[in-house]
């Protein structure tokens, strides 16, 4: 009968012991996943950043275009143009789904 208890009790331990490790392994899973979240937003306002800096410089680079070469009426026609670009823009946003977005 000692055989039998013996084993019973080895057993039962070492049930526990995988318990604890499965709670600590999910608790871990759990904490790697909100990281995972935390980089993802991270990486997606860099991304914002990053096209706003290219959009900034394209206007630096237009409004040095003009400082150099005088020529207003080019610059002028390639800012109408990205004016006409943005309008076109938010009509499309405000007759699609710009509503859950906050426009329109």
């Amino acid at each position: 009968m000692f055989d039998f208890e013996t084993s019973v009790t080895g057993i039962e331990f070492k049930v526990r012991q995988l318990a604890d490790e499965v709670a600590r392994l999910r608790r871990l899973v759990s904490e790697k996943d909100g990281h995972c979240h935390e980089l993802e937003e991270a990486l997606k306002n860099s991304e914002k950043t990053v096209n706003n800096l290219k959009e900034e410089n394209k206007l630096l680079k237009l409004g040095n275009k003009l400082s150099e070469k005088g020529e207003s009426a080019e610059i002028k026609l390639k800012i109408n143009q990205m004016i006409r670009a943005i309008d076109k823009s938010l009509d499309i946003l405000k007759k699609g789904d710009g509503n859950s977005i906050g426009i329109g």
